[in-house]
């Protein structure tokens, strides 16, 4: 499994992520810069281990008007080659050093391991604990290949379309990664969904879908 280094990165995540977020199609704030708080996630660990992968919950603001939204992302060692679209930027990690971060959903690592984790050969890891299982995440898809080619990725208002291809399956799969998650929310009908938790503003818990595999 994947180790989590305790240490420092310049810059943060965080300060990273407040200038990346308003560049998104999906980002629903204002003018000013977001100030996003890490309020939930999961990790996933890339069975050749060298790309970092983590499901990150940031909110930004306070009250009823703060918003959740869901960053995927992966950290690797050098850049990704064709993905200098997706790069959210650089940092230097403590022990690591440069380290290439990218919004997940363009990384054929971080999508071959979401979808199976749906499959249930995949199984989410804590956020800032070593080899610790996260129960609290629930994953499901029927029925399930053996496997999941990335094929393209579309923005949306409130979420990311992953197109892959299944081992063996003849039409495209539509994994709907949500990027603004809201409370209670299943994503819909589908063949399958990944379900996890977020803390609100008034530190109480909410659940929702994270990821949704589209019926056909």
């Amino acid at each position: 499994m994947a180790v989590i280094h305790h240490t420092t990165m310049q810059p943060t995540k965080l300060e990273l992520l407040a200038s990346w977020l308003p560049t998104r199609a999906w980002y629903a704030g204002g003018a000013e810069e977001p100030r996003p708080a890490k309020t939930g996630g999961f990790r996933l660990d890339d069975p050749a281990g060298e790309v970092g992968i983590e499901f990150m919950a940031v909110t930004d603001g306070a009250g009823p008007d703060a918003v959740t939204y869901l960053v995927p992302m992966t950290y690797r060692g050098e850049p990704l080659e064709g993905a200098g679209h997706a790069l959210i930027g650089t940092s230097e990690h403590g022990v690591l050093g440069t380290r290439w971060i990218y919004d997940g959903v363009h990384d054929p690592v971080l999508v071959a391991e979401l979808y199976a984790l749906l499959a249930g050969r995949a199984e989410a890891q804590a956020q800032s604990v070593d080899s610790t299982p996260d129960p609290t995440v629930a994953a499901s898809l029927a029925p399930a290949g053996t496997g999941a080619e990335l094929v393209g990725v579309t923005d949306g208002p409130d979420h990311t379309d992953v197109v892959v291809r299944e081992t063996g399956a003849v039409a495209p799969l539509t994994l709907r990664v949500r990027r603004v998650l809201r409370p209670g929310e299943d994503g819909g009908p589908g063949r399958g969904r990944v379900t996890a938790e977020w803390r609100l503003a008034d530190g109480t818990t909410a659940r929702g879908a994270y990821a949704v595999a589209l019926a056909e």
